[in-house]
C-alpha cells in the first residue's frame, strides 16, 4: 500500500521557518536547528530544511527560483498544455470540415 504524503498546514510551515530563523544562532548548525524544530512540531527534518531554504530564496538571501516564479511557470505550463489540446482539436475539425466541403466527396 502506498503512503500518500500528508498536506502540512501553511501556518505550521510558517511557524517552523520562523522558529528556525529566530533560533538558528542557538544551534551549532542549520541541520541541528531544523532537527530540533522538526521534532518539536512533529514534521520531517528534510521538510523543515526545504521550507527554510525556500524562505531564504523568497526573501532574496539565497539564489534560486522563488515560490512566485515557480507558481508562474506551473501556470504557464498548464496554459500551454491546454492551448496545444485546443490546437489539436481545431486541426481535426478543420480537416473534417474541409473534407465535407470538398465537391469531389459528393
Amino acid at each position: 500500500m502506498l503512503d500518500v504524503p500528508k498536506r502540512i498546514d501553511e501556518k505550521v510551515k510558517e511557524r517552523a521557518v520562523r522558529l528556525v530563523l529566530d533560533h538558528r544562532q542557538e544551534y551549532p548548525s542549520l541541520s541541528a536547528a531544523t532537527s530540533a524544530v522538526a521534532k518539536q512540531l512533529n514534521v520531517g527534518q528534510e521538510s523543515v530544511r526545504r521550507w527554510v531554504r525556500q524562505a531564504e530564496v523568497d526573501s532574496g538571501e539565497r539564489v534560486g527560483v522563488t515560490s512566485k516564479e515557480s507558481a508562474e511557470v506551473k501556470r504557464l505550463k498548464a496554459e500551454n498544455r491546454q492551448l496545444r489540446e485546443d490546437v489539436a482539436i481545431l486541426k481535426a475539425a478543420t480537416t473534417f470540415f474541409a473534407g465535407e466541403l470538398d465537391p469531389r466527396n459528393r
